[in-house]
């Protein structure tokens, strides 16, 4: 103890001792130590000493602070000490600004000993135990050291705490600590912590964070807030930043709505402080990050959707158009406002729908226009202005006529600003600039829009006075020709690519001006300096397209002409080595990369996104186009008719498959109807045989009281009275007897209908039902044998009741006379009819039962066939199986022949090694024939002594 108050507090009378030295016996101190006492002083010590002699505690001390950490963590004065020493050992000091030379130093010492710290993944579990410490003297130090070790060693750490049981979620803890400090830090090491890691931003979102920070966002005063507000922001950032699964999980959980009270800004925008300025900046940033042009479309659109519901979008076009707003939030506001509406049809609908506060009101787009063309304005606006138009343009047909409806000559208003105005005074200002933005929002409003490239060549352009209107189209070639600077004639060359390319209306309106090729003839082949063979480039995709775009109807430049002058004015290598060289300017890759527009200085503003793409896919076809010949074209065109033709003749083919298909699917629903028909009419012929047995039952009635009446030879009265009865059941019979008349002739129409379309569909070869072809052709052959039985039956049928009829009618005169000897005829007659019924009615049940039997043997054929296809398949997988065993059992075969022949190898060497020796070894092959032949002997024997019993 005297010892270590010596060392801190005063000065002994001898030679003071080193820093190493003094390092040294503390750490001996606290590893021989018994009192807790003379250890905790003993780490206060070297806490004390730890930022003067970093060197020196880190190398020797810091195994004796893990094992006071490990060992002494009851006590939480002594863990703090030592917290505190291994943080200032790790720690890169920030707040001092010492040379450039010693500040590098320490910062590798302090990654040396990170290194050293999570060499063991246990050290960072055991400090991550101890963050679930409530004291704030081990939580606090807890939680900066583990920040600066992920600041020095962000990848090692983040793994070790992601394979960590519940390691994310104790530092989610520290977000809910009543204390501000522990819980601002632990938001410092919570950005640490998720930077560049997919799956810890995954645990960290799914932990409710997005709750959490935006209450502290919302308790702090939102943008009002301070230095924490922007922790918070940062934070989010990192979780939504690239983190598709993060974003469609904020979406979903209705935060965007949340972020709408942000942008509440009032009239009064003076003052603006710092930090307001930092945290609403980076909620717009928050914001472009949920619609960014590199998240998944779906999610993005759905992101816009929503944001217009929740009245976000509204917010933001209110800042757009507030005065007294920071230029760099006005500038990010543009920003945002454009990723916001880019590719949403709602969005951009809204958005050209919004005025700016100006008297008369002026339309959002006119406002931001005229800051796009004048050169007052800050470069990094200008440029977001830009991007702004390009975005509201995006797939967006409608915007696009509304512009270009503006330059045309109907719709021109002479009192008010346009956007067709402003663009056109931008592209022939004097400052280049303006020229090249001017050009560029002029060829988006023509992107993927043959209608607009068509109207945009009817708009005139009055030069001067007492000189002719000229069209558009020819003042911007007029303005190349008049040597502009190269950021001019950029812009300008890539408005004229856009405008003609798949146009042949605008190439043809281009090369109907004599001077325009051979300007472009005479660029292309001059020997210019660096800046202008980008130009010269540019030409020569200008006058790629006329020639790959071009329909032949001008006659001084058709496609074969304007080759020919290429080669002979420039040579055809010399056009595709000019033409390759806009891909390979550095500039060109740029702005390949991202949509916005983002440059260093004003100069180097050449190229624009959506125009690299134009190229990349023209590139290739125009070389081809200029380096094929005359012959190969026409071949080409050869190959490409005769394509066409087999592509008519397929398409005829297929409409008649269509057809065929249609056909036989209505045939098989007739087929369908038909059979139900058939049941139908069975069931008929069913009930018409029950009417005809009670007919018959009627008429044996009748026969009885016949007979009677023959017996009776009673009084006049009597036979008068039977003969009423008789008139009474004779009218019955009649109407019944019509009745079956006329549903025989309905039973017959309905079955000649059926035969006609039964024949009508085996001339067309459409199979009458499923199943066998063969077996549904005997089945059909047999009905119809049936149904000629049945209309023979319902032939002789409606003959027996003629025949009856005319008994009825005889009977009936003869009800009125005395009854004579002729009734013996009439009995034998009926007699007749009634055994012929009943033969009919034998044929047709039979006729009955040979259907049914034909049913019934179709569906036992059908059973079979399913059941033997179901065979066939057990079959093939059991052939499969027994393939793969073959298989098997070869390959083991194989290899127990190998192992034969290892046996073999030694066997014989083992012989050779015994022979060297002197020793006589029988061989076992001899020993085995020997053997073999005995028993031959045997057998030998044994039949001829079977042969003697026999004999």
């Amino acid at each position: 103890m005297n010892y270590i108050f010596g060392v801190i507090g005063g000065q002994s009378a001898g030679p003071q001792p080193t820093g190493a030295e003094t390092v040294q016996k503390l750490c001996d101190r606290v590893a021989s130590s018994t009192l807790l006492e003379d250890r905790r002083d003993a780490v206060r010590a070297l806490k004390s000493l730890s930022k003067k002699y970093r060197l020196e505690v880190g190398t020797k001390a810091m195994e004796h602070l893990l094992h006071i950490l490990r060992t002494d963590s009851s006590d939480t004065e002594i863990l703090g000490y030592a917290l505190d020493t291994l943080y200032n050992i790790v720690c890169n000091d920030e707040e001092e600004e010492p040379e450039e030379n010693h500040q590098k130093q320490e910062d590798d010492m302090g990654v040396q000993f990170t290194d050293k710290f999570i060499q063991e993944p246990d050290n960072v579990t055991l400090l991550l135990t101890l963050l679930e410490e409530f004291d704030f003297h081990v939580r606090w130090p807890g939680v900066k050291l583990l920040t600066a070790l992920l600041k020095n060693q962000c990848a090692q750490a983040q793994g070790i705490i992601l394979v960590s049981p519940m390691g994310v979620s104790r530092l989610m803890d520290l977000l809910a600590d009543s204390r501000e400090v522990i819980r601002n830090d632990g938001l410092l090491l919570l950005q640490q912590l998720t930077k560049g890691n997919a799956a810890i931003q995954k645990i960290v979102a799914f932990e409710n964070a997005f709750e959490r920070l935006l209450d502290i966002i919302t308790e702090e005063g939102s943008s009002d807030g301070g230095i924490v507000v922007e922790d918070c922001l940062l934070l989010l950032l990192n979780l939504l930043k690239n983190n598709s699964s993060n974003q469609n999980f904020f979406k979903e959980g209705s935060y965007i709505q949340r972020m709408k009270p942000w942008f509440e800004v009032g009239d009064d925008n003076s003052g603006w402080s710092a930090q307001k300025v930092t945290n609403l900046h980076l909620m717009l940033q928050l914001v472009r990050v949920m619609v960014s042009p590199v998240n998944s479309p779906g999610g993005t659109s759905s992101c816009q959707k929503a944001m217009f519901q929740c009245g976000l979008l509204q917010q933001l076009c209110t800042i757009l158009m507030a005065t007294g707003v920071p230029a760099d939030i006005l500038t990010e506001t543009i920003n945002t406002v454009s990723e916001v509406i880019r590719g949403s049809d709602v969005n951009q609908d809204y958005f050209a729908s919004v005025n700016a506060p100006s008297n008369p009101p002026r339309p959002a787009i006119v406002v931001l226009l005229m800051s796009m063309v004048n050169e007052r304005q800050p470069f990094v606006l200008r440029c977001a202005v830009l991007y702004c138009f390009q975005c509201f343009l995006y797939k967006n047909h409608k915007g696009q006529g509304e512009i270009v409806s503006t330059l045309l000559p109907s719709t021109i208003d002479a009192n008010s600003i346009s956007a067709g105005q402003l663009l056109c005074g931008g592209l022939f200002s004097s400052d280049s600039l303006s020229n090249w933005c001017a050009a560029v929002a002029l060829a988006h409003a023509l992107q993927d829009n043959l209608t607009q490239k068509e109207q945009l060549l009817r708009v005139q352009l009055a030069t001067s006075l007492g000189k002719p209107p000229v069209s558009l189209l020819q003042q911007c070639t007029n303005i190349l020709s008049q040597g502009s600077r190269v950021q001019t004639k950029v812009g300008l060359l890539m408005l004229l690519c856009t405008w003609i390319c798949n146009c042949p209306i605008a190439v043809m309106h281009f090369l109907h001006n004599q001077d325009n090729v051979p300007f472009l003839t005479g660029q292309i082949s001059e020997n210019l300096g660096e800046d202008e063979r980008l130009v010269q480039g540019l030409c020569a995709l200008l006058l790629g397209i006329c020639i790959y775009y071009n329909d032949n109807s001008l006659e001084n430049y058709t496609k074969e002409k304007l080759k020919q002058l290429i080669e002979k004015r420039i040579g055809k290598e010399n056009f595709v080595e000019k033409l390759g060289f806009v891909t390979k300017h550095e500039l060109y890759s740029r702005a390949a990369q991202k949509p916005q527009p983002a440059f260093s200085a004003p100069e180097h503003m050449l190229f624009d996104h959506e125009f690299t793409k134009l190229v990349k896919e023209l590139e290739g076809v125009i070389t081809k186009a200029v380096l094929k010949s005359s012959e190969e074209e026409k071949k080409e065109e050869e190959v490409k008719k005769t394509i066409e033709q087999h592509d008519s003749i397929v398409t005829q083919y297929k409409e008649l498959i269509r057809e065929q298909d249609s056909q036989l699917k209505e045939m098989k629903e007739q087929m369908a109807s038909l059979m139900l028909q058939n049941e139908t009419l069975q069931n008929t012929t069913t009930q018409q045989l029950s009417q005809i047995q009670q007919h018959k039952d009627q008429y044996n009635i009748l026969k009885l009281k016949l007979g009677k009446d023959n017996q009776q030879t009673g009084s006049q009265v009597d036979g008068a009275h039977v003969n009423g009865l008789q008139l009474e059941e004779l009218s019955q019979l009649r109407e019944q007897l019509e009745d079956l008349h006329r549903e025989n002739q309905s039973l017959q129409t309905q079955l000649t209908e059926k035969d006609n379309v039964i024949t009508s569909l085996k001339a067309e070869g459409v199979p009458s039902a499923e199943g066998s072809t063969s077996e549904n052709t005997e089945i059909l052959r047999q009905v119809e044998k049936l149904k000629a039985q049945l209309q023979s039956q319902t032939a002789e049928i409606t003959q027996l009741q003629t025949e009856r009829q005319e008994l009825i009618g005889r009977y009936e005169t003869r009800a009125t006379v005395p009854v004579t000897g002729e009734d013996s005829g009439y009995s034998e007659k009926i007699a007749e009819l009634e055994s012929r019924l009943s033969t009919q009615n034998t044929e047709t049940q039979k006729l009955k039962e040979e259907v049914k039997a034909l049913l019934e043997s179709k569906e036992s054929m059908e059973k079979e066939l399913a059941s033997s296809t179901s065979t066939v398949a057990i079959l093939q997988a059991e052939k499969n199986k027994l393939q793969k065993e073959v298989q098997d059992s070869k390959k083991e075969q194989d290899e127990l022949l190998m192992l034969l022949a290892d046996q073999d190898q030694k066997i014989l060497s083992l012989k050779q090694k015994l022979e060297e020796l002197g020793e006589t070894i029988e061989d076992e092959d001899d020993l085995d024939t020997k053997d073999q032949f005995d028993e031959d002997d045997d057998d030998d024997e044994e039949e001829e002594d079977e042969e003697d019993d026999d004999e």
